[in-house]
């Protein structure tokens, strides 16, 4: 550890890397507080200059934007009551309340210092335990790997909102019947192209990442056409008030960012889960655990109430990239983003990655630990210059992010037959997401799904085309009878709580 620890420095402090890591992180906190974007969709109108980078130095940009986005989310959230991202979504019960006591400044360094505290717990313990489940994944062979990928796609229903576990699998399925647009590898064989030549080598990772998430969100904000609210316009000013904490304010939330971060990062970890529920999650543990006047204090402004939800979205942050690193399963919408970019890199995130770039996985582990000493150095001092960006119009956002969309898919391919893909995708994304599908599963079943198939190509041909290897390798059935628990998962929570 020590030995990859020094190899990690090594690798993160040249200028290269670190104008990378400043870079993300301080992207990473604009796009976070901005209303309705998120990291998803920073990272998917980045993927096309993260092809031109090393795998090393994307997945340090990649990670900046990602934690830094947890980190500046919660100051649209305190300030003017609108979360740019759902993880953020807590912070608004008692961020906003502090606000409107003249408290601003108190919550959103509470948010700046759980952050941080939630990110660095989580990077060592994502040093610790990433190495060892890829140690013990070493030993997995291609039924294995298949399996885990059916464990990937199956975890969305477990995990998804009250109710949406049918669109979300819905979502997965169309991934997955996108991902086999193309030619067949194994065969040679043109499948769903319908004789258009431009559709025989499939559809991209980035024209679908930026069809689902950016472009698909700039639409979406052009038809909301809000106007610049009164709150923005007074955080427009810089008037946030005292950034000082006292020590009855550490000693008092002390515990619950000890408590969210182990939360935080145990959520992330789960295959699905993300940052938004280890957030409500964290929140509604402090809040149970609360009596008397703490627990009244909840909903009208309580520190804790603050604290616990920025430090556990940090955390699963963190948490989230032991299943993408280790097994090559992402642990949260972003995470299936990143690993999109990863394959397109060449990289093959998973327990092999631990043996063939270890280097590259130290260097990444290494700037999260900067990462967030920066984001805190960003953040603390420069709070209200930066809440003044909360008065930018979505009107003016809107061209910026069309106009990357455009470019950035055709800069890839150099084809302007992907342009019309994507803008037909992009409105048939729109017209989902206003029905309340998700876009992440989507996502996650394109990319996945190639994996998928390869691996049971190769489980097949061992077997010698029997399926038996499903119930005979004992790792294999286990995973399958997780995958189908999480199914099943939905189903039984509505069952006990109509008896109930």
């Amino acid at each position: 550890m020590i030995e990859g620890l020094l190899g990690g420095l090594s690798g993160l402090f040249t200028l290269h890397n670190m104008l990378l890591l400043v870079l993300g992180c301080g992207l990473g906190t604009f796009i976070g507080m901005m209303p309705g974007l998120g990291p998803v969709t920073a990272i998917s109108l980045l993927i096309p200059v993260v092809l031109t980078l090393e795998p090393a130095s994307a997945m340090v940009l990649l990670a900046a934007i990602y934690y830094g986005a947890m980190f500046g989310g919660s100051t649209a959230s305190v300030l003017i009551n609108a979360p740019g991202e759902s993880s953020s979504v807590p912070t608004t019960f008692d961020g906003y309340p502090m606000a409107k006591k003249g408290q601003a400044g108190k919550a959103l360094a509470l948010c700046a210092w759980g952050s941080f505290v939630g990110g660095t717990i989580a990077t060592m313990l994502l040093m610790l335990a990433a190495p060892t489940l890829a140690s013990w994944a070493l030993t997995f062979q291609a039924p294995e790997y298949f399996a885990l990928m059916v464990l990937g796609l199956t975890a969305v229903a477990a995990f998804a909102e009250e109710g949406g576990a049918l669109k979300a699998l819905l979502m997965t399925v169309l991934g997955l019947m996108i991902a086999t647009i193309g030619t067949d590898i194994a065969d040679g064989v043109e499948r769903y192209t319908f004789h258009i030549a431009d559709l025989a080598d499939g559809i991209s990772f980035v024209l679908l990442a930026m069809a689902a998430f950016a472009l698909s969100e700039a639409i979406l904000a052009a038809l909301r056409n809000q106007p610049v609210s009164e709150e923005a316009k007074k955080a427009a000013r810089g008037d946030v008030g005292s950034l000082k904490l006292t020590k009855d304010d550490v000693r008092e939330v002390a515990p619950a960012v000890a408590r969210s971060s182990l939360i935080g990062f145990v959520v992330g970890v789960l295959p699905g889960a993300g940052a938004t529920i280890a957030a409500f999650m964290s929140y509604a543990v402090e809040r149970n655990l609360a009596r008397g006047a703490r627990r009244e204090e909840f909903g009208k402004g309580s520190r804790r109430g603050v604290a616990a939800p920025e430090t556990a979205n940090n955390a699963a942050a963190g948490g989230a990239y032991v299943p993408l690193l280790t097994l090559g399963i992402p642990g949260s919408g972003t995470t299936a983003v990143i690993l999109g970019a990863l394959v397109a890199l060449g990289v093959q995130p998973g327990p092999r990655l631990f043996v063939d770039q270890s280097d590259m996985f130290w260097t990444v582990v290494v700037s999260m630990y900067v990462g967030n000493l920066i984001l805190l150095a960003i953040n603390l001092p420069l709070i209200p210059q930066i809440a003044r960006t909360l008065a930018i119009p979505e009107r003016m956002l809107v061209p910026l992010i069309l106009f990357f969309c455009l470019i950035g898919v055709y800069l890839v391919s150099f084809n302007a037959f992907d342009l019309w893909v994507m803008i037909g995708l992009a409105v048939v994304c729109v017209g989902l997401r206003l029905l309340d599908y998700p876009m992440a599963p989507l996502l996650l079943g394109f990319v996945l799904g190639k994996l998928m198939e390869e691996n049971l190509r190769r489980a097949l041909i061992v077997n010698d085309g029997s399926f038996a290897f499903l119930w005979e390798r004992p790792v294999t059935a286990g995973l399958l009878a997780v995958s189908i628990a999480c199914l099943a998962a939905p189903v039984l929570a509505r069952v006990f709580k109509r008896k109930g």
